[in-house]
């Protein structure tokens, strides 16, 4: 079976505060001594996702 995949559009700010999030969560983690992988993993997979322009159409409503 094909996963499904989940597409977020952020905008600069958004990004910047999920990364940061992450990383307090994985200073969670180092503190408790829990592992890191799958958060290390999460944080360079939102740092490296490419960012795709979007085009906001405004409508006139009648």
């Amino acid at each position: 079976m094909k996963a499904k995949r989940k597409y977020f559009y952020l905008d600069d700010f958004e990004h910047r505060l999920l990364v940061g999030c992450l990383v307090t969560a994985r200073n969670e983690y180092i503190r408790e001594g829990k592992p890191l992988e799958d958060v290390n993993d999460l944080i360079l997979k939102i740092i490296d996702a490419p960012s795709k322009k979007l085009r906001v159409v405004a409508k006139e409503e009648a």
